[in-house]
C-alpha cells in the first residue's frame, strides 16, 4: 500500500486535504447544513452543472475508461468493471446495513422540507442515503485511472477534482448529506487501491494475452 502511495503522492495529498477539511466541517456543522447553504447559493447556471457533473459518477465513465483502456492492455480494462461490481456490492451492503434515511425525509421529518430549492428533474430519493453510492462509484474509477497513469501527476489531481465534483454535486441536488459523501469517497479509494494492489500480484507479460491492448500486432512464437 505504501508503494502506491509514494507513487501517487498528488492524489493522496489532495485526498488527505478532502478529508481533514471533511472532517473538520463534520465535527463543527450540523447535519443537512451543507444542502442549506447550497440551497442558498443557487443558480441556473449551477444547477445544469451539478445535474451533468453527478452523472459522472455512473455507468458512462466505465464505459469510455474501457473503450480507451482497450488500447492500452487489456488487464487494465477488466480492472474497470471488476471496479463496478465491488461498488455495486459495497453500496449494496452497507447501505443495507446502515439503512439511514435521505436527506429528503429528514428534512419533511424536520416540517422544513418546503424551504428546500429542489433542482428541477432530479427525483428525490427517501432511504439508503448511507453512504453515497455515486461518490464512491466516482472516486473507485478516477482512482485507478489515476493509480494505473501515476506518473502524469497532473493527470492525478484532475481525477481526484472530479471525483469531488461528484461528491459535492449529491450533495448541492439534496440527494445526500456530507457524511455520506465522506464515507463514499474513502470506500471508493479503497476498493481502486484493492484492485490496483491485487493486480500488481501478476508480473507484467507482453507475452500473455492479458497484457496486449487492440493495437497490439501478433507475431510469430507469441502466445
Amino acid at each position: 500500500m505504501l508503494t502506491i502511495v509514494k507513487k501517487n503522492l498528488p492524489f493522496f495529498i489532495g485526498f488527505s486535504i478532502f478529508l481533514v477539511v471533511g472532517m473538520v466541517l463534520l465535527l463543527t456543522t450540523e447535519k443537512g447544513s451543507a444542502i442549506l447553504y447550497f440551497n442558498q447559493h443557487r443558480s441556473p447556471q449551477s444547477d445544469i452543472f451539478f445535474r451533468y457533473v453527478s452523472k459522472l459518477g455512473e455507468v458512462l465513465p466505465y464505459l469510455s475508461a474501457i473503450a480507451v483502456l482497450l488500447f492500452v492492455r487489456f488487464r487494465y480494462a477488466l480492472m474497470v468493471p471488476l471496479i463496478g461490481f465491488l461498488v455495486s456490492l459495497v453500496s449494496l451492503i452497507t447501505k443495507s446495513f446502515f439503512d439511514h434515511n435521505r436527506p429528503s425525509l429528514y428534512f419533511k421529518e424536520l416540517g422544513t422540507f418546503e424551504q428546500i430549492n429542489l433542482v428541477e428533474g432530479i427525483q428525490l430519493w427517501e432511504k439508503y442515503s448511507f453512504p453515497s453510492g455515486h461518490t464512491m462509484s466516482a472516486f473507485a474509477i478516477y482512482g485507478i485511472l489515476a493509480f494505473l497513469f501515476g506518473w502524469k501527476k497532473s493527470f492525478g489531481i484532475v481525477m481526484l477534482f472530479l471525483a469531488t465534483l461528484v461528491g459535492i454535486s449529491r450533495i448541492y441536488l439534496v440527494q445526500h448529506f456530507l457524511q455520506d459523501v465522506f464515507l463514499g469517497a474513502i470506500l471508493g479509494v479503497l476498493i481502486a487501491m484493492s484492485v490496483y494492489v491485487y493486480q500488481n500480484r501478476f508480473p507484467y507479460n507482453p507475452n500473455h494475452w492479458i497484457d496486449r491492448s487492440l493495437l497490439f500486432k501478433r507475431k510469430k512464437g507469441l502466445a
